[in-house]
């Protein structure tokens, strides 16, 4: 089963999801505005992917943030600091499966060759 970690009304996300119905794709969805996100998942993700790939840099959370703040960003822990406050800056949808990210952000030709070779 695959997870989708995003917020619902986010443009990308339910591109995202449209996508994931019609392709019938099977998934739970987890709400980081309802659910939060622990700092567990969020440091397995940067032993994955590079920290800065999780960060949002283009939306509006990040760009409403203080420059002192934004500056201050130089590490997968303070990154993991501000995402676990602002969840609105986690980069979305981020999809997982067994605790594997698949894929992060919406692309339709990448979300064609993940599910082909994961379903």
């Amino acid at each position: 089963m695959f997870t989708v970690y995003a917020i619902p009304n986010c443009n990308t996300v339910k591109k995202a999801i449209d996508w994931l119905k019609k392709n019938n794709v099977s998934y739970t969805f987890h709400d980081y505005k309802k659910s939060g996100i622990e700092e567990l998942k969020l440091k397995e993700w940067t032993n994955q992917i590079d920290w800065q790939l999780l960060l949002n840099k283009k939306g509006t959370t990040w760009k409403q943030l203080e420059p002192a703040v934004q500056n201050s960003i130089v590490s997968a822990e303070k990154a993991i600091e501000l995402m676990m406050q602002k969840t609105s800056v986690i980069k979305r949808p981020l999809i997982e499966k067994n605790g594997k990210i698949i894929l992060l952000g919406f692309e339709e030709s990448a979300y064609e060759k993940a599910f082909l070779t994961h379903l």
